[in-house]
């Protein structure tokens, strides 16, 4: 085969296979590039904000990661699929090739099933709106403050300033503290002596007084108030006093009427009572 003959069969080469390499690789950006404006003008769409976001940078952070994710799956798609129809216009067998991705295929998962099952519920998480940077929460166990959210783990920091990460899938329970509303749900035990009457219409006056302050009213939703005796204990009656505040204002607010209410049966003489124990001798004085 002399030098001629070569260059006639690269020439033809590449007119047909070169060619279509090239509109491989073209069609692989052009799906890449519109894929991700598509993707990320559908997840801004279909991603409903709640109706008082109160962080939109944490909702934009929300999006971001969710786009994040789903343009990684495409781009891994799309490159893996041009690649092997490269390899087909060099005359590779890519049959082989698939076979042995699908065994190492198999072999990773068992391995990466875990992270997988991370990602997985990562993205549930995120979709769903179960919680957010910002907002307090239970989850495996753990209370704190979410710091981070990512596919792979959530970041809590509690009160003691420890910092928490948890594998996404690891959280069976998700119960979140300040969505929408918070709530003072508070148990006080009076003595059995008390007025009843007495002691509701010094509860309800409390609440009243402190949701109509200044510094307090835009805190609070709904004014504490008694609701029911909730229990005859050993030593007291047991009252439960509820109501609503704004999200994360809930121990604050419940911490003030806490105080409110030790001044308030103070000056009504009003007796919060401690266990106590009668002990009656037996013996010389029978």
């Amino acid at each position: 085969m002399n030098l001629q003959n070569l260059q006639d069969i690269l020439l033809t080469w590449l007119l047909y296979h070169g060619i279509k390499i090239i509109a491989i690789l073209i069609g692989a950006y052009l799906i890449n590039y519109f894929g991700k404006i598509f993707i990320e003008k559908t997840v801004r769409k279909l991603i409903k904000p709640e109706k008082e976001a109160k962080d939109s940078e944490a909702e934009k952070k929300r999006e971001d990661t969710l786009i994040k994710a789903f343009i990684s799956f495409l781009s891994l798609f799309v490159w893996i699929a041009a690649i092997l129809m490269i390899l087909s216009e060099f005359e590779m067998n890519i049959g082989p090739l698939l076979v042995g991705a699908g065994v190492i295929g198999v072999a990773l998962g068992f391995g990466f099933q875990y992270i997988i099952r991370d990602f997985l519920a990562g993205i549930f998480i995120i979709i769903e709106d179960q919680y957010r940077v910002g907002d307090v929460v239970n989850i495996a166990n753990v209370g704190g403050l979410v710091q981070d959210i990512s596919l792979r783990k959530t970041v809590l920091r509690d009160l003691d300033g420890r910092e928490h990460h948890i594998a996404n899938g690891e959280i069976r329970k998700a119960s979140n503290l300040s969505k929408e509303f918070s709530g003072v749900n508070l148990n006080i035990g009076v003595a059995y002596k008390e007025n009843l009457e007495h002691v509701i219409e010094v509860v309800n006056r409390v609440g009243k007084e402190l949701a109509e302050e200044p510094q307090w009213k835009d805190k609070i939703i709904t004014t504490p108030q008694f609701l029911r005796v909730d229990d005859f204990a050993d030593s007291a009656i047991i009252i439960k006093i509820l109501g609503d505040t704004k999200t994360l204002k809930q121990w604050e607010v419940k911490g003030e009427l806490r105080k409110r209410l030790k001044i308030a049966f103070d000056e009504e003489d009003i007796e919060i009572p401690f266990p106590q124990m009668s002990v009656w001798p037996r013996g010389k004085w029978e």
